[in-house]
């Protein structure tokens, strides 16, 4: 039997955002997530204005704001030549309701939706329940779970992660690469706006040895860094070695306490298609990047309202399913024009080893910064207002 019913892989910020979307309006939704429990994991943390504007419209935005921290500028550095630009998100106020980032890690988001979510009719969510396959027909979608148990249902959303059970069901290649560095994140109270007061809460700085940048969460900063790619895991992971990170950081930082530490593969990869019949990809399910933007998360929520959109519309009947192609075209066309294209640049210039790359990027900061009209547009790009100007532009 068909129900009447949309499915969801995946209980992160991005298929619950899409079970909000669609339930908010209406229609009927099943989350299956893997885990017994909403993901602990802090991962993404950064909300731009585009997203929290959206989040906002879902009556979300209020709760996070209120366990987050507001972080109206974004700055640049390198170890040579200290601060090189800063800019205000208040210059795009007019554009946003919300012109600063919001530092938050993701799974307070994924706890707040799911509060809304319960108590609605419309909505259910099964733990321990992983879609191991599927299948399609004209009319519907079979998942199968563990242990063989099977459920019908009219649409698919894959918004299971990178390594998305849904996509490799459907055979969707995913496309790109990986990166020969992994990333090391170490969260730590040590207050990093002593050695450098001037430090906003989101902060790049460039190195050619290496490169770090520093977020401000609640209670803790998030210091990245990259990692040579013939070092081990291990030795990554060890102690020791996060002092020695923290110190080349700010001398004197080693010793400060690493309350989380977290040492993952960077991956640029696209899947080569977003929709297969009754089948989406969303998030990293359908692309993932490296974090130097935080492009990853907030481009998952820009999938999952778009593509919501297209099927509340169609379960009302005030479209056809030709509706749906568009979402693949233009949300698959501003990934890769955007996100790829933006989070590959932004590592390559706080890494640039030789001094025209690193004079390259000074002065590409510093002329962003220098007339209001290039300072609005370098603001629109890197909140990602410019990237759903320009999904609205195909189509």
């Amino acid at each position: 039997m068909t129900e009447a019913r949309v499915f969801i892989a995946g209980a992160g910020p991005v298929g619950l955002t899409a079970a909000a979307c669609l339930v908010t309006q209406g229609v009927p939704v099943t989350v299956f997530e893997a885990g017994g429990d909403l993901s602990m994991e802090s991962r993404a943390s950064t909300f731009h204005p585009s997203t929290l504007d959206m989040l906002d419209d879902l009556g979300a935005a209020a709760a996070l704001e209120a366990q987050g921290l507001r972080a109206p500028y974004l700055q640049y550095r390198s170890k040579r030549d200290g601060l090189i630009a800063r800019f205000d998100f208040g210059d795009i106020s007019d554009l946003t309701r919300h012109p600063y980032r919001l530092q938050c890690e993701q799974w307070r988001l994924t706890r707040i939706l799911l509060d809304k979510l319960r108590g609605s009719p419309e909505f259910e969510i099964v733990f321990d329940y992983a879609i191991e396959d599927c299948r399609q027909d004209a009319d519907s979608v079979t998942v199968v779970c563990q242990q063989g148990r099977e459920r019908t249902a009219r649409w698919l959303i894959g918004a299971d992660g990178a390594g998305s059970n849904v996509r490799g069901a459907a055979g969707i290649e995913f496309e790109g690469f990986t990166w020969p560095e992994r990333f090391l994140v170490l969260s730590t109270p040590f207050d990093f706006t002593e050695p450098f007061p001037d430090l906003d809460l989101v902060s790049y700085f460039a190195d050619p040895q290496q490169w770090h940048f520093l977020l401000k969460i609640p209670g803790l900063w998030r210091a990245m860094l990259p990692i040579p790619g013939d070092m081990s895991d291990e030795a990554a992971l060890e102690p020791d070695y996060g002092k020695r990170c923290l110190d080349w950081i700010v001398p004197g930082a080693g010793p400060s306490e690493v309350v989380h530490r977290t040492l993952y593969r960077v991956h640029q990869r696209v899947a080569k298609t977003y929709r297969q019949g009754r089948i989406f990809l969303a998030g990293d399910a359908a692309h993932i990047n490296n974090p130097l933007g935080g492009m990853g998360m907030n481009g998952g929520i820009h999938d999952a309202v778009n593509l919501t959109g297209r099927l509340v519309s169609l379960w009302r009947g005030e479209a056809d399913t030709a509706k749906l192609d568009l979402y693949d075209l233009q949300r698959r066309t501003v990934t890769m024009e955007a996100v790829q294209v933006q989070t590959i640049q932004n590592k390559k210039d706080l890494e640039a080893a030789d001094e025209a790359g690193q004079a390259s990027f000074r002065d590409r900061l510093r002329e962003a910064q220098s007339d209001p009209e290039k300072t609005r547009a370098f603001l629109r790009r890197v909140s990602m207002l410019s990237s759903l100007e320009r999904a609205a532009e195909i189509g």
